[in-house]
């Protein structure tokens, strides 16, 4: 992801704050990390750019997505992320880190509440698309 940023000149500049798609702490325990943290975590220290982790919060423990129809993944993700504190997003640039992107309704949904927030910006980059075969 880093060699792509550089590679293809993205102005990731324009960001003021990267997050990682977060997993719901039962999840989380379950797996034992979040892979999206550890990349975003390296693009973070790279490019000298905050991250955080605690503002976008995982709420509903949804099924696994990969489980899903692409119309089911859509309504499972409803309402799943929160925002901790709206005033910490205001008016900033915010890069969202996923490692996987199918139907686009994670990050859809984790870009929503964060622009309700009151970002100024969401984008989304993500280190793999998978097509929906459901």
């Amino acid at each position: 992801m880093i060699h792509f940023i550089q590679e293809y000149c993205m102005d990731i500049e324009q960001f003021d704050l990267i997050m990682p798609i977060p997993l719901h702490p039962a999840r989380k325990r379950e797996r034992g990390y979040n892979q999206s943290f550890l990349l975003a975590s390296k693009i973070s220290k790279s490019f000298n750019i905050n991250l955080n982790i605690n503002l976008l919060i995982k709420v509903k423990n949804t099924k696994n997505q990969s489980l899903l129809s692409k119309k089911e993944r859509w309504t499972n993700i409803t309402d799943a992320f929160k925002i901790k504190n709206p005033n910490a997003v205001k008016n900033k640039s915010i890069l969202l880190i996923d490692d996987l992107l199918t139907t686009g309704a994670t990050s859809s949904e984790a870009a929503k509440v964060l622009k309700i927030s009151g970002a100024k910006t969401v984008g989304v980059f993500t280190l793999a698309g998978a097509q929906l075969e459901r």
